[in-house]
C-alpha cells in the first residue's frame, strides 16, 4: 500500500499579501532586520499622500522611517529599499522569498506531491502567487535542490546569533 501523497491547495495568495512586511539586510551593519510598510500619511496642503516605510535592525539598534520612499515593487541595490535576506541564488536561477510565511507557502508547494488549484472562475483570480512560480521551482525534478535552498535561507534566519 503507498502511503498518501501530500496534498497542498492554491491559499489564492498574491504577492501583496506577504510584502507589507519583509526580511531584508541592514544597511548599517549587514544582518538581518526587518522592513514594513505603512499606511500612507494624512494628506497634506496639497491633498497628497504619501507612503511611510520602517527599518529596524535588532542587532544595531537602526530605526529609520522614510516617509515617501521608493514605490518600486522590487528590493533591490538601484534605489533606496533595502536589499532582500531570503534570497540565494541556484543553478537553475533565483530564489528568493520576503519573509518566513512567504518562504513557508513555496516550501509546502514544492514539497507536495499533489498540487490543486480552486477553479478561477470561481474567485476571478486566475495568476496567485504560486501560480507566477517560475518552471524550474515547478518541476519535480528540482524538488530535493529547491527544498535543499529553502531549508538554508530559513536556517539563516532562525540560526542562533
Amino acid at each position: 500500500m503507498s502511503p498518501t501523497p501530500v496534498r497542498f491547495r492554491d491559499p489564492r495568495a498574491d504577492r501583496a499579501d506577504f510584502a507589507s512586511s519583509i526580511l531584508v539586510r541592514c544597511p548599517r551593519c549587514e544582518r538581518i532586520a526587518h522592513f514594513e510598510r505603512r499606511p500612507c500619511t494624512p494628506p497634506d496642503a496639497d491633498g497628497r499622500r504619501y507612503p511611510q516605510t520602517r527599518v529596524v535592525c535588532r542587532s544595531c539598534g537602526l530605526c529609520r522611517i522614510d516617509i515617501g520612499a521608493c514605490r518600486s515593487s522590487r528590493y533591490s541595490s538601484d534605489c533606496s529599499c533595502p536589499v532582500l535576506w531570503l534570497r540565494t541564488g541556484t543553478r537553475h536561477g533565483e530564489l528568493w522569498a520576503y519573509n518566513l510565511q512567504h518562504l513557508d507557502l513555496i516550501r509546502r508547494f514544492v514539497a507536495a506531491d499533489l498540487r490543486e488549484r480552486a477553479p478561477w472562475y470561481d474567485t476571478g483570480q486566475k495568476m496567485t502567487l504560486v501560480a507566477r512560480l517560475p518552471a524550474w521551482i515547478k518541476s519535480a525534478k528540482n524538488r530535493d535542490e529547491v527544498l535543499r535552498t529553502v531549508d538554508r535561507l530559513r536556517a539563516t534566519v532562525i540560526a542562533p546569533g
